[in-house]
């Protein structure tokens, strides 16, 4: 893929932040204490009629930081055997994970004229605190994202569709769903981004078209 292509950036769409669809698989919820597994961010793009679109899905499966915990309930839920010889084979510490997941995203940022990114997640804030404490415990200093806002597809979910489980969201919106996929990174950060696109793009529509039936005064 070519990244130095011509894009419509996304800077004025979000008041110079740049929505990022994030998923982490993590081995408990205790952000402090429980190992981070894998990670997905999922870059979108906007074209010249303000719609947005998702364009590509990284992936880190990252290894257990020393010391950490792993909740047997949290690996049953999203399937994850880090004893698994692949799994052991692909997944990389904690620190050039998240280096090169923040590398990724200032990369985007750039592109898009935007001044840092913006995660985009399901239950945004569980997301979030374990990306920024994961910067925190690998001591890396650029983190892109703001460090406490957030869009949430919970809150868009309950406003467009009357529902805020995932599935029942891409299910209300007409969008394919695979329960045998869900739980891992990837799978349900493009769910999510399906998601946040399809609400935004319909609010663009649907503004749109109220000003174009609007009376002129």
């Amino acid at each position: 893929m070519n990244d130095s292509i011509e894009i419509v950036p996304i800077q004025d769409r979000f008041r110079g932040f740049l929505p990022v669809v994030i998923d982490m698989e993590t081995g408990g919820f205790n952000k402090e204490t429980d190992a981070l597994l894998e990670v997905a961010a999922v870059i979108l793009r906007i074209d010249e009629k303000g719609e947005l679109t998702r364009h590509r899905t990284f992936t880190w499966h990252i290894a257990p930081f020393e010391g950490s915990n792993l909740d047997p309930k949290s690996l049953e839920v999203n399937g994850i055997d880090v004893n698994s010889p692949f799994r052991q084979q692909i997944a990389i510490d904690e620190h050039k994970a998240m280096a090169d997941f923040f590398k990724t995203v200032r990369k985007e940022v750039k592109l898009n004229n935007c001044s840092r990114a913006i995660l985009v997640g399901h239950n945004a804030n569980f997301d979030l605190g374990f990306l920024n404490t994961a910067a925190e415990r690998t001591g890396i200093k650029r983190n892109p994202f703001h460090p406490f806002s957030t869009f949430d597809t919970v809150t868009l979910g309950a406003m467009a569709y009357g529902q805020t489980v995932l599935a029942r969201i891409a299910s209300k919106a007409n969008i394919s769903w695979d329960s045998s996929k869900a739980h891992s990174a990837s799978y349900d950060a493009e769910k999510t981004a399906d998601i946040f696109c399809k609400v935004l793009n319909s609010w663009l529509f649907l503004n749109t078209t109220m000003a174009m039936l609007a009376p002129e005064e």
